[in-house]
């Protein structure tokens, strides 16, 4: 399309200039006539070589995934206005911002101090925690993705390839998807990868705003191949934020840091701290394993290469010792405000009850609290053996099948009782040091909320997570499940 010459999409907005241009297609300026502001719209280009078909099923998808990022709330996070299909393409309409992005910072300016760039990480982390809380990953997260504003916002920006998280780095078709550079290994080598690949990713782009440099360089194909096979360099820069950093970019998965604790390191490094970073040692030594790596130039797939972990040697992760909990702990210090407002949508105040905690909005409520049996009522008095046999009584009494029981919660709105059904366990293996999860459905089969009891130690937990809304039953689960998960790493990082 050549510029402006006051076209006008769906009789509405007016398309001024282009912003810019990329892989994905092009920006632009645009005045929105019905409430007389300036926007960005993104008009996506479709690849070479579709057939109508495939452009449909595109289209399809395209409009989709907008559709579920327009429903991001967040002020760190680019708000989508509307989403359109015009001229057999699709076209999305997002909130227009002044400023420039990472990589024009860092190329005008060098690489910047070490609290902003803490500041940068921690902003993006929160944006990355409700993204995830609705089951989408953004999976380009880079420096020309992350936008800094004029008035001191740092914003994430271009969900366009944003798919929920059960897709790898390349499509049916041989195409990357993703920037090479900024794509975590286990995306890379086929795996469709969770949360921690955008995390992956969002170190590398600390990394260059940090050191002025990507964590590897080279042609496209030097740069996958480095990214599965050889370990990122260490920062140059002086303090914790370079260690962080690099332990971001694990190129184990379970190797990189919980979210919420690389969020709370983050913060504390942007205020002038000095905390210490001490990474687990299956992070820094990565299990041998082999890797299939599919380079692509520019965007469609090549031959593929098989190839090796250099170096890498043999070892069994190392686990921190099981924790012991002698004194009672205030479980309302366990959620961040960032993780609260990424599970229900707001920064909504703690509130103890009992001996535990709870956050609640009107429809949607986490609950934290620990587990006794008639032997111990004081929670913090069991030993590891008790709380053992407490966590296996409890699996015990679903293992038997379905369980009818009653669900009321005041705080959400719930406020009669209501039958519900809980499902048989199934089991949570990277929430604390041993778990298990249950639905909780309507009798008409709506999952509603999710049950999680894990074991830390001498203390077994159970979070309770409700929503009353439309949450999809796999948002459900993966809310209810990284409540537990934090909560569990935040116990155990404290004890």
């Amino acid at each position: 399309m050549a510029e402006s010459t006051g076209e006008m999409l769906a009789a509405r907005y007016r398309l001024l200039r282009p912003l810019g241009s990329g892989g994905m297609g092009t920006v632009w300026l645009a005045r929105d006539e019905t409430l007389d502001r300036e926007v960005a719209v993104k008009e996506l280009r479709f690849p070479e070589g579709l057939d109508e078909r495939k452009r449909a099923e595109m289209v399809a998808r395209v409009m989709r995934e907008a559709e579920v990022t327009a429903r991001l709330r967040h002020p760190a996070i680019v708000a989508v206005h509307d989403v359109l299909v015009e001229g057999g393409k699709p076209w999305i309409v997002m909130e227009r911002l002044h400023g420039r992005n990472l990589g024009e910072e860092v190329r005008v300016h060098g690489p910047l101090p070490a609290p902003q760039v803490a500041e940068i990480g921690a902003r993006m982390l929160e944006a990355l925690a409700a993204a995830h809380a609705l089951g989408v990953q953004h999976r380009d997260v880079k420096p020309a993705n992350v936008f800094l504003t004029g008035d001191g916002r740092v914003v994430l920006t271009d969900f366009g390839i944003a798919r929920p998280a059960d897709t790898t780095a390349l499509t049916g078709d041989g195409l990357l998807v993703g920037s090479p550079g900024y794509i975590a290994p286990e995306r890379l080598s086929g795996e469709p990868g969770g949360p921690a690949a955008d995390l992956w990713s969002l170190g590398a782009t600390l990394y260059l705003a940090l050191e002025g440099t990507p964590p590897f360089k080279g042609s496209q194909v030097e740069v996958l191949y480095a990214t599965v096979a050889k370990d990122v360099p260490v920062p140059r820069a002086e303090g914790p934020i370079g260690p962080l950093i690099r332990w971001m970019l694990s190129r184990d998965p379970s190797g990189r840091p919980e979210p919420a604790a690389a969020l709370e390191l983050f913060r504390q490094i942007a205020r002038g701290g000095m905390p210490e970073i001490t990474m687990p040692m299956h992070a820094r030594r990565p299990r041998a394993r082999w890797w299939w790596i599919l380079p692509v130039i520019p965007v469609v797939a090549a031959a593929a290469i098989f190839v090796p972990w250099g170096g890498a040697e043999p070892g069994t992760p190392v686990r921190r010792p099981s924790p012991v909990f002698a004194q009672p702990v205030d479980l309302c210090t366990v959620l961040s405000e960032a993780e609260v407002t990424a599970l229900i949508g707001t920064a909504a105040p703690s509130k103890k009850i009992e001996k535990g905690c709870q956050w609640t909005v009107d429809g949607r409520g986490v609950r934290i609290d620990p587990e006794t049996d008639s032997d111990t009522p004081d929670p913090w008095a069991l030993t590891t053996e008790s709380a053992r046999t407490l966590l296996g009584g409890l699996r015990r009494r679903f293992d038997n099948g379905l369980r009818e029981g009653q669900f009321i919660w005041y705080e959400i709105g719930a406020d009669r009782k209501r039958q519900v059904v809980l499902s048989r366990p199934r089991d949570l293996p990277d929430v604390g040091e041993e778990a298990f999860a249950t639905d909780v459905s309507t009798v008409d089969g709506r999952i509603m909320g999710g049950l999680v009891y894990f074991r830390l130690g001498d203390l077994v937990g159970k979070v309770e997570y409700a929503d009353l809304g439309e949450q999809t039953p796999d948002q459900i689960r993966a809310a209810a499940t990284r409540a537990a998960r934090v909560a569990a790493e935040t116990l155990w990082s404290r004890a």
